[in-house]
């Protein structure tokens, strides 16, 4: 009877999975989200459609830094090209985006001003230097009441090649994709920071372009992959200010992987 009551409850599952239509709608400046975006329609079926704007941008770091501020600054945000998809057709959209000025990037501001997201069902996906994840679906759900933005996935630039196996859990734990995943535990308790931990951190951050603070406790799990770590850290805003944020860092299972930070959580 288990057995049968099991089976019917992973038929329907599957039923349900195939009567959703999904579609993959993404904005990609330099090409790392369009990677995201194709691997997540490679894994899920969905359609795929990508958001161009009438007057592209550079795709250099610094002009796209002054145009985006100028935009922001005039509220005057880009004009898009129009889609030729219809997102009335669908019920799940994966809306993906390069995170800029700790949120979605500016063309995603002019898309959610043409298009009725209404009743949709609305899964983040972004590419960053360090996070962005967390604020980003907040805006979404700010900028989106009637819609439902649901957990999404993010993924450092730096780590793009490891979307593909993070995608494949993700899309497996929240239904999106047949199959099942063990669930990974959750981490220990935040302790001091040993000498060795502060080490594991200095390796993975140290090298990105701007200071990320010093951590003062870590919380760790044990995962198939190896070990994941989960920094609370101690530093300084954008404004100067003390803040503190949450690190997240990764070290593989094999004798010669390195730590890894796989985002910031601000």
């Amino acid at each position: 009877m288990k057995r049968l009551l099991l089976f019917i409850a992973a038929m329907t599952a599957m039923t349900t999975l195939s009567a959703q239509r999904m579609l993959v709608l993404y904005y990609s400046e330099t090409g790392t989200t369009k990677t995201v975006a194709q691997e997540l329609q490679k894994q899920t079926g969905a359609d795929m459609e990508s958001i161009e704007c009438v007057e592209p941008y550079s795709g250099n770091f610094q002009e796209t830094i002054q145009r985006g501020q100028r935009e922001m600054q005039s509220g005057n945000y880009p004009a898009l090209k129009a889609l030729k998809k219809k997102v009335a057709d669908y019920d799940i959209v994966f809306l993906g985006y390069p995170i800029w000025f700790g949120t979605y990037a500016n063309p995603i501001v002019s898309l959610l001003k043409e298009q009725d997201f209404a009743g949709k069902k609305i899964v983040p996906f972004c590419t960053f230097g360090s996070g962005g994840l967390n604020t980003s679906s907040d805006a979404l759900r700010k900028a989106l009441p009637k819609a439902q933005v649901l957990e999404g996935y993010g993924v450092r630039t730096a780590r793009v090649a490891a979307a593909s196996k993070e995608l494949d859990r993700f899309l497996k734990e929240n239904g999106y994709k047949k199959g099942r995943v063990a669930k990974l535990p959750d981490y220990s308790a935040q302790q001091p920071v040993t000498d060795q931990e502060k080490a594991i951190f200095d390796a993975a951050c140290s090298s990105y372009q701007f200071p990320l603070g010093t951590p003062q406790t870590v919380g760790k799990r044990t995962t198939p992959d190896g070990t994941d770590y989960k920094y609370t850290v101690k530093g300084r805003g954008m404004n100067g200010e003390e803040s503190t944020s949450v690190i997240f860092v990764t070290v593989g299972k094999a004798a010669d992987a390195k730590p890894e930070f796989t985002q910031v959580v601000r």
